[in-house]
């Protein structure tokens, strides 16, 4: 590959097929903690050393960065060793205490020979030399475990720590809340669970933490005063995939009780980090740049013989800037800015009309390998007499609608991204206005139906209602494609899709990048700027 992105036209080998260039991911087989420490970044994540898919024996990978873009491949962090973890190391978190020492607790699967019989316990691991900023030693503490599940919790349902928060089951989904010494070895469960979601389903990766009122800056997770409110994320597991739901509300710190502004339904009604393939994020607080930074795994989604053969499965989503928006309703998401770094050939276009039935390609960039800023007026939406398509029904009637192939008034208009010469493949990023109550609604989409040729693939048509007012603001959009994996964020990051397509004629320079208006009314695209993307440094070796 040429330094600035430009893919060169040769054979495609099935092993590095799809393979991402600038979102982490292992080298080899199958790929959650991140945390900053002595000029570091450091991200954990839980590895199969001997297939690309989940097993029996999950150990945790460990990746330095002082970027987040470019890491240094370390030496495992966690391996089975003990009783408390002999049959896996899984998921967890790394914080840093008062003291300033770094921890990891995580989940750890006992020595029942029976799987049904083992049990989850949260085991705790310490730094073997902590003026090493690499931490390349862990150790696990003769005290272990230091937790194990209570009488009303199943046994097998215990998991998933974060610092001092941990998602279990019993009736329902709930979010249990323990208070520990300083050492982070005795713990104390509290009388009340954090949480109690009102379905009856497993809550995976519960993240817990405050963010400001005002402003994109982050803060610590002890901060607790009336400049903050507190997040709690849930992971909702399914059959593929899955999705982070979460709710904003105020938490005391004296009762340690937490009161949402609105309750986890398990519905459409949820908010979510992200409405595409996006799964069991994790969040840390970046102290360098103050900033609250969240990580979240982009799941497979072509079959375990695919994974088999090309010798790898799984990756992690760009790193990913939090803060409260200005309704104090939802959480804002960006690309951390260090992804800008990666630009390198731009191309740019203003005020061009889209008329019915357009499209145009945008080169003179790689667009297997692309930044794309976007943003599309509609300046006779106001004036326009002409009906436009209605709306009454909840998000989940939508689905149909997420097409791209259903035409209205004011769209589907967008991109059309990894597109093949004749467009047999592509991934289509649009946006459709509908008229909602006395205004209008707009509606973020992803449709993979097209996505790829290939079969055992599952594609779906993907959606949310953005959160803008289109007489008054623009409708942007920024879309990040990389191979395999696109991450569109719409409004400035109100919402965000991600994808993961897999194109067996859209690859390296023979991919294509399109703006396109489907729709029967003009749309003006008044900015375009796209740009290269370099290959990052992924898990180089240590030196």
């Amino acid at each position: 590959m040429a330094e600035d992105g430009n893919v060169q036209n040769l054979p495609v080998p099935n092993q590095v097929r799809n393979r991402t260039s600038f979102h982490f991911q292992p080298q080899r087989n199958w790929l959650n903690a991140p945390m900053y420490y002595k000029g570091f970044y450091h991200l954990f994540y839980q590895h199969n050393p001997s297939a690309p898919e989940f097993s029996d024996r999950i150990e945790w990978g460990h990746s330095v960065s002082q970027d987040m873009v470019n890491w240094i491949q370390l030496p495992l962090a966690l391996s089975p060793s003990d009783s408390f973890d002999i049959n896996s190391c899984w998921s967890g978190s790394a914080t840093i205490l008062p003291d300033g020492r770094p921890v990891i607790l995580y989940t750890g699967l006992d020595d029942h020979e029976r799987k049904e019989d083992r049990w989850q316990v949260t085991v705790l691991a310490e730094p073997k030399d902590v003026s090493d900023p690499l931490l390349r030693e862990w150790v696990k503490p003769k005290q272990n475990p230091v937790m194990v599940p209570p009488e009303d919790i199943l046994h097998y349902c215990f998991r998933d720590p974060t610092t001092a928060w941990l998602g279990e089951k019993t009736e329902r989904g709930v979010a249990l809340l323990y208070h520990s010494t300083d050492d982070c070895q005795q713990w104390t469960r509290h009388r009340a669970p954090l949480l109690v979601a009102q379905a009856n389903e497993m809550l995976e990766c519960v993240d817990f933490f405050p963010v400001k009122l005002t402003g994109k800056e982050g803060v610590d997770t002890s901060v607790n005063n009336a400049s903050v409110r507190h997040v709690l994320k849930v992971s909702f597991e399914e059959q593929i995939g899955g999705k982070d739901c979460y709710v904003i509300g105020t938490y005391s710190s004296e009762t340690d009780r937490f009161v949402p502004d609105s309750e986890l339904t398990y519905t459409t009604a949820d908010l979510r980090y992200d409405h595409g393939w996006f799964y069991a994020s994790k969040s840390f607080f970046d102290s360098a740049k103050n900033r609250r930074i969240n990580w979240g795994w982009v799941v497979e989604t072509d079959s375990r013989e695919d994974d088999i053969e090309k010798g790898w499965a799984g990756l992690l989503a760009l790193p990913r800037q939090m803060w409260l928006d200005t309704s104090g309703k939802r959480l804002m998401q960006w690309p951390i800015q260090e992804i800008n770094n990666l630009r390198t050939r731009h191309v740019s276009f203003h005020n061009m009309q889209l008329e019915r039935g357009s499209m145009f390609e945008i080169t003179g960039i790689t667009a297997a390998q692309a930044d794309i800023e976007v943003a599309f007026d509609l300046p006779d939406l106001e004036n326009d007499t002409e009906a436009l398509d209605s709306e009454e029904v909840d998000q989940a009637t939508l689905t149909s609608g997420y097409s791209a192939s259903v035409k209205g008034v004011y769209g589907p208009f967008g991109l059309l991204a990894l597109a093949s010469n004749d467009l047999s493949e592509h991934t289509a990023i649009f946006f459709r206005v509908i008229r909602r109550g006395n205004g209008y609604a707009v509606l973020m989409c992803s449709d993979e139906s097209k996505s790829s040729l290939r079969n055992n693939i599952e594609k779906a048509t993907l959606g949310t209602s953005l959160d803008i007012d289109p007489r008054h603001e623009k409708i942007s959009l920024r879309c990040l494609i990389d191979h395999s994996v696109i991450e569109s964020y719409g409004g400035g990051g109100r919402s965000v899709i991600t994808s993961r397509v897999y194109p067996k004629m859209a690859i390296g320079e023979d991919a294509r990048l399109y703006v396109f208006n489907h729709g029967t009314k003009t749309v003006t695209m008044s900015s375009l700027e796209a740009w290269s993307m370099r290959k990052a440094q992924i898990n180089s070796n240590e030196t």
